[in-house]
């Protein structure tokens, strides 16, 4: 029988990216070439100059560097690896060993220490030990990043438009782009503000809040910027802003289109120069945050009417979110039902096992004006009004013009015979439309009609009246 003698070293061999930086090109060569041996990727450099050459095209996982070279020295080699490259393993290599060179290597960035002439047994024990913690970083950072989805702000919804804008989210989330969230009342953008900033390498940092609408011009200015003491009545002490507050974190601004021109104007010098004063202060302060902010007004518009800069707009939009509402997610209505009853059951400590046909038809039949927020009020009130475990028609507010029968139905506009072949294309299409939730794309599919084609009838129906 055969036996394996394989050293366990041998079993478990991690491989990386490694660079040696060494002047004698003689042990530089031997060591590069037994690395390669390993199955390690190699590149070399005779001295710091050019390792950082290398460095601006190659990311390795390891420095082996000198530390007594011409030009550049490994000390100095340490450390602009460590400004440009935090996470690289630095490991140095030096026959001039003693307590304060491996104190100042260490300083200066070295994870660890080899000393000449080198041991390859040595050597490669002490990449392994690298890599494993390589490896254990990076699963570490793997594992908080699933956490860090997992606990990101939920936004529920299976409908078309609701994946398509979650999967953009989750593209722009971790850029520093500044982001403006578009869409009706009450389609959640302070969520998807939030859900951007969780999903973002800021999510430890403060996420702030203004709504630019609940105060006048002179404190929203003092609440952004900040103020310092006496610059208006009223103002005892210097104040921080909500920029200096929210620095290395997000700032959501909602309620944007309601800013006054004077605000609009500190903002935008905000957004081209990070930098800022404070109300009555003349001193320049300078913070990392990243702006979304959000707004149900058509800002294009607002432009056009003089009410809104275009500049500043332009530095806004940079990337636009627009929130779906609810009545082109139909299909989402159920879900969002169990997930208000469940939360204002638990609120309200009682127990909602049920809530009936006619109900659910009835809220999916609704165009719902206020979008979800609406919806999740209606629940409140029905979890509240419940007698018993089960939630019926009559506890529904009247205002929602109760439907029987199901679902609204577009059937209701078209009787065959009598109707144009227009009618039944309109029925096919819008029917089709909200049965899809709302998604064209997956509309044009169904009914082998071009997408550019839906997306025009769609606007031809909203102007007629027939789709609201």
């Amino acid at each position: 029988m055969a036996i394996d003698t394989t050293p366990e070293i041998e079993q478990t061999r991690r491989t990386g990216a490694i660079l040696v930086v060494d002047d004698e090109n003689s042990a530089r060569h031997v060591l590069c070439q037994l690395l390669r041996d390993d199955g390690h990727e190699v590149q070399d450099a005779a001295d710091g100059f050019k390792a950082m050459g290398i460095l601006k095209d190659w990311t390795p996982d390891i420095i082996l560097t000198d530390l007594k070279m011409p030009l550049m020295d490994g000390i100095t080699l340490l450390r602009k690896t460590r400004e440009l490259h935090p996470d690289i393993t630095c490991i140095v290599m030096t026959a001039f060993a003693s307590v304060e060179t491996a104190v100042q290597s260490m300083k200066s960035g070295a994870n660890d220490y080899l000393t000449k002439p080198l041991n390859f047994d040595a050597v490669e024990l002490v990449i392994q030990r690298a890599l494993e913690r390589i490896e254990m970083v990076r699963e570490l950072q793997d594992l908080r990043e699933q956490s860090q989805k997992q606990k990101a702000s939920k936004i529920i919804g299976n409908a078309g438009p609701m994946q398509q804008m979650l999967t953009l989210i989750d593209q722009i989330a971790p850029s520093r782009a500044t982001v403006l969230i578009t869409g009706e009342s009450g389609t959640g953008k302070e969520m998807v503000a939030r859900r951007v900033h969780d999903m973002s390498p800021r999510v430890n940092k403060p996420f702030m809040t203004i709504h630019c609408a609940a105060l006048p011009e002179n404190l929203l200015e003092s609440e952004l910027f900040g103020h310092e003491k006496g610059s208006f009545t009223g103002a005892n002490g210097m104040r921080r802003g909500r920029f200096e507050d929210a620095d290395g974190g997000t700032l959501f601004l909602d309620e944007i289109g309601e800013i006054s021109p004077s605000t609009q104007v500190k903002l935008l010098r905000f957004l081209q120069t990070r930098e800022f004063e404070r109300v009555g202060g003349n001193q320049t302060h300078s913070v990392d945050v990243r702006i979304v902010a959000a707004t149900n007004r058509n800002l294009e518009e607002e432009v056009r009417n003089g009410n809104f800069r275009e500049d500043l707009y332009y530095r806004l939009n940079v990337i636009n979110v627009e929130t779906p509402p609810l009545r082109v997610r139909r299909s989402d209505i159920p879900v969002l039902i169990r997930h208000f009853v469940d939360r204002y059951a638990r609120e309200n400590g009682k127990t909602i096992r049920e809530v009936s046909t006619e109900v659910v038809h009835t809220l999916e039949a609704y165009d719902w004006p206020g979008n979800v927020r609406e919806l999740e009020n209606v629940i409140e009130r029905a979890v509240v009004l419940a007698e018993s475990n089960r939630i019926d028609a009559h506890h529904l507010p009247a205002s929602l013009k109760l439907r029987q029968g199901g679902p609204r139905s577009f059937s209701d506009d078209v009787r065959i015979p009598g109707s144009t072949l227009e009618d039944l294309e309109r029925l096919a299409i819008l029917a089709t439309y909200e049965s899809t939730g709302g998604d064209t794309k997956e509309t044009s599919r169904i009914l082998d009609i071009s997408q550019r084609k839906i997306q025009y009838k769609l606007r031809d129906y909203r102007d007629s009246g027939h789709l609201h």
